[in-house]
Formats: structure tokens, C-alpha cells, sequence
């Protein structure tokens, strides 16, 4: 496919053009008013003619002025020929049988819809995504696609499903997914969308996840998944903290020889302190105070 380079088109102050145009309008009339004085046609001939050529010029002169707004572009056609682009907003002429197809340079938002997909572990999951682009080549939005607003919204969609593909949902540490690492999913997807709209002359300047879910028909076993894992995960912390809880308390009464302790009351010891601290209910603590008997 040949690809068409944007450039600049030709062009010329409109209100420069508009004074022009209206000399040669008043040089009509004028031509026009000298030939009804004597309405002659066989001695006044020539008045007629350049009146007449005076209007046809200021006919054909009017459909090539136009004005551009600010962020937006016009992309000229000369039968079926591109001759270049006008970015530079304002007032002005260009060759009036062109045609002139209005492009936006606006920085624009898709809001992709929620699809259903497969992660990298084959869970289905509903994601979503928001993508801000804006168009940096006129002639291939035009030229290079049929229409670049739709193949923005096709690509965005095919872009999220083959990320979806390459990340789990949810994944242990140390590896990316997509509800744990936004940032690097997030560069992912605007590397992904940016390599498939770069035929269309499309800049992403930013693309991230808006929407991201379990599929309804998972959603309530993932929930008691992650459920499960954020209490192993909590009981695991707990245990680390209290054997060296433990540790550091038997260390100590060593080292100030509060007690001597022989192996099989440290064992109790150690059992006693891993129930109090390892408990989800507060201990309640029995105080000996000695037997009644010798």
C-alpha cells in the first residue's frame, strides 16, 4: 500500500484575496455600467466581454476562500490528487476546485466498551480502557484509512484483548498482572495501541485500564479465592512475628537469668506464648500463686 506523507499546501492570505476579488467585482459593474450606456453591442463590444469575464473570475474566485479553527487542519483534494495540508489557522484562498476535507487536531478520548475476555490464565474477566489520542498526520488519516475515528475503535478493542491474553488478573509476587501493576500494563497497552494506529497517523498519548472485573459467572469463587489468600497471607504474618516474638523473649531471660529453663518447660513456654499471640480472642491469663500443701 503506498502511503501518503503529509505536507504543506498551497495557500494565500484570504483577506489579501478578498480585497482582489472585490476590485474585480467592481471593475465588472463597472465594465458593465459603460456598456449600458449606449447598449450597443457592435460598437461597445469589448465593455460587455470584460464584464462578463470579471464576474465569471469573481464566481470562480468565491469557493476558494475558507477559514481554520485552531486545532484543526483541512486536507486539500485536486481531482483526486492530495496537494497538502492547512494547519495554520485563520482566513484564506486556496485553489477553488479543490475539495477540502476537515480533519480535527484535538486531543480526543475513547471510552473502549466493557469486554468480556480471557486472561493469561484463561479466567474470564471484563475489562475496559480509556485511551487519549489525537490525530499528528493528516494525510493518512485520511488517505491511509477509511475512516481513522472507526479504525481507532477497532484497533483499541483488539489491542485490549491481545494484552488481556499476556497477563493474569491476579498473580503471586513478583509478577506483573493486571490489577497488581497498573503503570506497566498501563505502558503496555499505549505501546500496543500506538504500534496498531501509527498506519492512521494516530498519536496515543495515553492509555489505561477504566474497567476491570472477574466475569460474573466467577466472580463469587475468585472472591473466596482472594479471601482465602488475603487470611494465609495475614496468618503467615502473624506466625513470622510470634516465633520471633517468642525467640527474643526466651533469649532474654537467658541473658538476665531471670529463670533457668530446661528443655521441656521451654516447650511449654514456647507453646503457651504461640497460643496468646497466634489467638484470634485474647487470652485470659490463670495467676499461680503456690500449693497449699509442702
Amino acid at each position: 500500500m503506498k502511503q501518503i506523507a503529509e505536507r504543506e499546501a498551497f495557500k494565500i492570505n484570504g483577506f489579501a484575496m478578498l480585497i482582489v476579488a472585490l476590485v474585480v467585482l467592481a471593475f465588472g459593474a463597472w465594465e458593465g455600467w459603460i456598456f449600458l450606456q449606449t447598449a450597443d453591442w457592435s460598437t461597445n463590444w469589448l465593455a460587455l466581454s470584460l464584464s462578463i469575464l470579471a464576474f465569471t473570475v469573481f464566481t470562480i474566485m468565491l469557493p476558494g476562500f475558507f477559514t481554520v479553527q485552531p486545532n484543526q487542519a483541512k486536507v486539500l483534494v485536486f481531482f483526486g490528487r492530495y496537494t497538502g495540508s492547512v494547519r495554520e489557522d485563520g482566513f484564506w484562498w486556496t485553489n477553488p476546485f479543490a475539495i477540502r476535507h476537515m480533519v480535527s487536531l484535538r486531543v480526543r478520548n475513547f471510552n473502549s466498551d466493557v469486554l468480556k475476555v480471557n486472561d493469561k490464565h484463561g479466567n474470564p474477566i471484563e475489562i475496559g480502557t480509556v485511551v487519549v489520542w489525537q490525530v499528528v498526520d493528516t494525510a493518512r488519516a485520511i488517505f491511509d484509512v477509511d475512516d481513522y475515528e472507526e479504525f481507532v475503535r477497532v484497533q483499541v478493542e483488539t489491542a485490549i484483548r491481545a494484552l488481556a491474553s499476556r497477563y493474569p488478573y491476579d498473580a503471586e509476587e513478583h509478577e506483573l498482572s493486571l490489577r497488581g501493576s497498573p503503570d506497566a500494563v498501563a505502558q503496555a497497552l499505549t505501546e500496543e495501541v500506538q504500534e496498531r494506529l501509527k498506519i492512521a497517523g494516530v498519536k496515543v498519548i495515553e492509555a489505561r485500564i477504566s474497567h476491570l472485573a472477574y466475569a460474573p459467572e466467577i466472580a463469587q469463587a475468585m472472591l473466596r479465592r482472594q479471601q482465602a489468600q488475603a487470611i494465609i497471607s495475614a496468618r503467615r504474618l502473624i506466625v513470622d512475628a510470634a516465633v520471633g516474638m517468642v525467640q527474643q523473649a526466651l533469649e532474654h531471660l537467658e541473658r538476665e537469668n531471670v529463670v533457668t529453663l530446661d528443655e521441656e518447660k521451654k516447650a511449654a513456654m514456647v507453646n503457651n506464648l504461640m497460643v496468646v499471640l497466634t489467638g484470634e480472642q485474647s487470652a485470659s491469663p490463670i495467676v499461680n500463686t503456690g500449693t497449699l500443701y509442702g
